[in-house]
C-alpha cells in the first residue's frame, strides 16, 4: 500500500489514511470460526481449484473473455481482506481523482485528520471484513503479472456462511466462485469499464470541497422534512442524494446503475449455470437470500448505516434486469451492455428493461 510519503510524492494530498484504517480494522476484527487444520487447508485447495473451474462455467454461458488466461483466485483470511481492500481503495481514490483540479484534502476531512479519518475507515472495514465471502478488485495489482485486478476469497467467511447455511460445502463453494469469477470477466472482458467506474468516482468526489457549504446549508432543511413528515424518510442514500449537487447526482446514478448491472448480472449467472454444476442451487439460493434478511438488531443497524441492505437491493433488481433482457433477446442480446458506456442501462433502466431494450436494439 502507498506510504504518505509516495501518495505526496505523486501529487496528491491524501484525505484518509488506508494504512491506518487496515490497521484498525485487524484489530477489531475476530478471526473466524475455528477450523481444524486438515479442513482449513482442504477448504483452501478446493477454492483454488473451483476459481478456475467456476471461470469456464461462466465463460461458456457468457461469451465473455473466451481467449482470456485462466487465473487462479486468492484464497485469503479476513485480515488479508482487509489489506487489499484497503489497498484497492487507495488505489481507486488516487486513480478517480488524479489530476483533478482541486487538492483532495477536503475541509471535512482536513478537521478529522488522515489517521481519524483511517480509524473510522477501519471500523467500517471491521464489520465488512466478517461478512465478505469474496471479492474481485479491478484496482489491484495482479500479484502475478498480467491484468491489473485480483479476485480474492475470504476462506474462514466462506466456511462460516457455509457452515450456518448448512448447505453441502464443495457447491457452497463453486456457487461462490461463479459470482466472483463473473466479476473478474466483466471487468477483463470488457476494456473500458475500470476506467469508465474510476472516471465516475471522480466526478462524485471531485467537488467535494465546493459543496461543502452547501450541504450544510441544505441539511437542516433536509432533516426538518423529514421530522415534519413532509418528506418520507429517505435513509441515508436518500440523503446523500438530496445533498448533492447536479453533476455529483449523476455521477452517482451511473455508479449505481453500473454497481446494480455488475451485482445482478454476476447472481444470474451463478444461479443460470448453478444446475448444471451446483445440484444444490436453488435450496442454497434459497437460505441465503433468508441469511441476508436476518441478524440481531445491531447487525441490522449497521448494515443500513452501510449502505449494506441498498447493496442487497442492487442484487434483485440487477438479476431482474439481466433475467428479463435474457429471456427477450438472449445471452448476445445482454452483452451489447458491454459495447460501450452509452449501452449501459441507466438507474431507471435497470428496473424497466423494455426501455433498455428498445433504446439499444429497437
Amino acid at each position: 500500500m502507498p506510504s504518505p510519503r509516495d501518495r505526496d510524492a505523486a501529487g496528491a494530498d491524501r484525505t484518509l489514511d488506508w494504512e491506518v484504517a487496515a490497521a484498525t480494522a485487524g484489530r477489531l476484527m475476530p478471526s473466524g470460526p475455528d477450523v481444524p487444520r486438515a479442513e482449513a487447508a482442504r477448504a483452501v485447495r478446493e477454492l483454488r481449484r473451483a476459481s478456475i473451474e467456476a471461470e469456464a462455467h461462466v465463460r461458456e454461458l457468457t461469451g465473455l473473455g473466451l481467449d482470456l488466461p485462466v487465473r487462479q483466485g486468492d484464497v485469503v483470511d479476513r485480515r488479508g481482506w482487509v489489506r487489499a481492500a484497503a489497498h484497492g481503495l487507495s488505489e481507486l481514490t488516487g486513480i478517480a481523482l488524479a489530476g483533478g483540479p482541486r487538492s483532495l484534502r477536503s475541509e471535512l476531512l482536513s478537521g478529522v485528520g488522515s489517521r481519524g479519518a483511517g480509524v473510522q475507515a477501519g471500523v467500517v472495514l471491521s464489520y465488512l471484513g466478517t461478512k465478505v465471502l469474496g471479492q474481485y478488485d479491478p484496482f489491484l495489482p495482479a500479484e502475478s503479472g498480467g491484468d491489473p485486478g485480483r479476485l480474492l476469497l475470504v476462506a474462514p467467511n466462506i466456511v462460516a456462511a457455509q457452515r450456518s447455511l448448512d448447505v453441502p460445502a464443495d457447491e457452497f463453494t463453486m456457487w461462490v466462485c461463479l459470482h466472483e469469477s463473473t466479476h473478474r470477466l466483466q471487468f477483463n472482458a470488457v476494456p473500458w469499464l475500470r476506467d469508465h467506474f474510476a472516471e465516475n468516482v471522480g466526478a462524485l468526489l471531485s467537488d467535494a470541497d465546493s459543496s461543502l457549504t452547501e450541504l450544510a446549508g441544505r441539511l437542516p432543511a433536509v432533516l426538518r422534512g423529514v421530522r415534519s413528515g413532509q418528506e418520507s424518510s429517505p435513509g441515508v442514500l436518500g440523503v446523500v442524494e438530496l445533498l448533492q449537487g447536479p453533476e455529483q447526482r449523476a455521477a452517482l446514478d451511473r455508479i449505481l446503475a453500473l454497481s446494480t448491472l455488475l451485482e445482478g448480472h454476476a447472481d444470474h449467472v451463478m444461479d443460470a449455470v448453478g444446475p448444471r454444476v451446483v445440484p444444490s442451487v436453488a435450496e442454497i439460493r434459497r437460505r441465503f437470500t433468508e441469511r441476508r434478511k436476518g441478524g440481531g438488531l445491531l447487525d441490522k443497524l449497521l448494515r443500513s448505516l452501510l449502505g449494506v441492505d441498498a447493496k442487497m437491493r442492487q442484487y434483485a433488481e440487477g438479476a431482474a434486469f439481466t433475467e428479463q433482457v435474457v429471456s427477450t433477446v438472449g445471452m448476445d442480446g445482454f452483452n451489447a451492455v458491454w459495447s460501450s458506456p452509452q449501452h449501459l442501462p441507466t438507474r431507471a433502466e435497470i428496473t424497466d428493461p423494455p426501455a433498455w431494450i428498445r433504446r439499444v436494439h429497437g
